[in-house]
């Protein structure tokens, strides 16, 4: 009898623990404010200079008919080296896309970071004013810093 009560509650438990992860594994946990996610995925040398690939996954409720950043690279001395205004264009709502931008006249390896100086265009039917920077979420898969 006590074997049997033990195997009920050690079931029990396991598939507390497994309803658990299942939850925990799910892209946005309901409550959880949705984000614009910014990836700097790559910096590779160009024919022009330095190309940036950025993975943009738009989680807002919303679609993004235009996207516009404007962003700082600092050199290794961290010093700005150059101010860049890059078009997302359009980022619909539950999608991501991947954009590449070429950067004339740069040395990828003379990039030590960037930084999102500010959303200067984040427009589209029910996008709130700042929406873009205030639910923004950035990531680097490069050795290059990257952030707000």
């Amino acid at each position: 009898m006590k074997t049997c009560r033990f195997l009920t509650a050690v079931l029990a438990l396991s598939l507390g623990a497994a309803g658990q992860a299942s939850s925990q594994d799910s892209p946005q946990e309901p409550g959880s404010t949705p984000a614009l996610n910014l990836e700097l995925n790559a910096l590779d040398t160009s024919d022009k200079g330095c190309r940036l690939t950025f993975v943009a996954a738009n989680e807002l409720s919303v679609q993004l008919d235009k996207v516009t950043f404007e962003m700082v690279l600092f050199n290794a001395e961290e010093r700005v080296e150059r101010l860049a205004l890059l078009d997302f264009k359009t980022l619909p709502a539950g999608k991501t896309k991947v954009r590449r931008f070429d950067l004339a006249n740069i040395a990828c390896d003379n990039i030590s970071r960037i930084l999102i100086n500010d959303a200067t265009e984040c427009s589209g039917e029910g996008v709130t004013e700042g929406a873009c920077i205030r639910q923004l979420k950035t990531s680097s898969k490069s050795s290059v810093r990257f952030g707000i």
